[in-house]
């Protein structure tokens, strides 16, 4: 349940009024915006008498939501959320690209990409210390090594770092990463997103192989409902009948999602398509529909990468991307 208050309502009306839900067993939350306040009711509201409610002087509107998710969302807040990383905003007009190889593989390796991105316009650097894989066989990431070799890359760049946590148990090792991403296998890990939603860390949340838009944002609101409202959503394809790509990126969920929440919401082409070549006009199509950033693998030398090589750009190309999306960003805007 929202409730919206009129203009001019004083900040002392506002906490008498949250202290009464309060002692309902409601939990209280607050969205002020630049021309409403609303507050929102997460509980068993059935005990509210909505007249009652609509009948008080400093109430404009009362409403209920059916949709099961509802911190996460637009209802709830209808401003769009705006997460602050370090300074990197993200959300509310704020656009960034994230880009890095898929994998830490040496410390020449990811400070080479690092300055690379960087230099072509990317706030923050993503990069694999824990990758989860298909075959127990293939590279699993240098894990503790690779966290390492990430904050030295960003003690020589300044970029904010983005990486995936797979285990509750290296959440003390992740202290130090500006932003937990909880990757597509790991969606509804829900204890792994109660634990997450317990940080005050942002969250970079990808959907999930197979999963449907509501099914996300619920995985968004257990991170939320545990205290953690830094979440940006990230869109990477899902698994469709299509066998040309490697998934099929669902770019109406863009949209989508900017309609039911109130988070901020990337696309990461590289995972969507899984071919170099289709990550330059996805990510262009991402950007025209209207994402507010980009999650972009970039390798120095994709064609030796120890992870999902084929999927990754050069630094070269990535630097025309880079400048082909802010052209873009440009029409859209003016």
């Amino acid at each position: 349940m929202i409730a919206v208050l009129r203009q001019g309502v004083s900040q002392e009306q506002t906490s008498s009024l949250c202290d009464w839900f309060k002692t309902m067993g409601l939990q209280v939350h607050i969205s002020e915006g630049e021309y409403q306040t609303i507050i929102g009711l997460i509980g068993d509201t059935s005990k509210i008498d909505i007249g009652l409610l609509e009948g008080l002087s400093i109430i404009e509107s009362v409403k209920r939501i059916s949709e099961p998710f509802k911190s996460a969302n637009r209802k709830f807040h209808a401003d769009d959320s705006v997460v602050d990383i370090n300074g990197v905003k993200i959300g509310g007009g704020h656009f960034q690209m994230i880009a890095g190889p898929c994998s830490v593989e040496s410390e020449s390796q990811i400070i080479t990409v690092a300055e690379a991105v960087k230099k072509s316009g990317a706030s923050l650097l993503r990069g694999g210390a824990f990758k989860p894989r298909t075959s127990p066989y293939d590279f699993q990431g240098l894990q503790a090594e690779g966290l390492t070799l990430l904050l030295e890359a960003r003690r020589r760049t300044g970029l904010p770092i983005v990486t995936e946590l797979m285990n509750v148990n290296h959440l003390p090792l992740f202290e130090d990463v500006d932003v937990i991403q909880i990757g597509a296998r790991n969606m509804q890990n829900f204890e792994l997103l109660k634990e997450v939603g317990k940080t005050n860390k942002p969250v970079l949340l990808k959907r999930g192989l197979a999963n449907t838009i509501k099914e996300l944002l619920m995985s968004a609101e257990y991170i939320m409902a545990s205290g953690n409202e830094q979440i940006i959503i990230c869109e990477r394809g899902i698994r469709t009948f299509e066998t040309y790509t490697r998934n099929t990126l669902d770019l109406s969920a863009v949209p989508m999602l900017h309609r039911l929440t109130h988070l901020p919401v990337v696309v990461d082409p590289s995972h969507a398509t899984g071919m170099s070549w289709l990550v330059e006009p996805m990510a262009m199509a991402a950007v025209a529909a209207g994402a507010d950033g980009l999650m972009v693998e970039v390798h120095n030398d994709p064609e030796h990468a120890l992870c999902d090589g084929a999927q990754s750009i050069t630094p070269e190309q990535f630097d025309r991307l880079a400048e082909r999306v802010r052209k873009i960003r440009e029409v859209i805007h003016s």
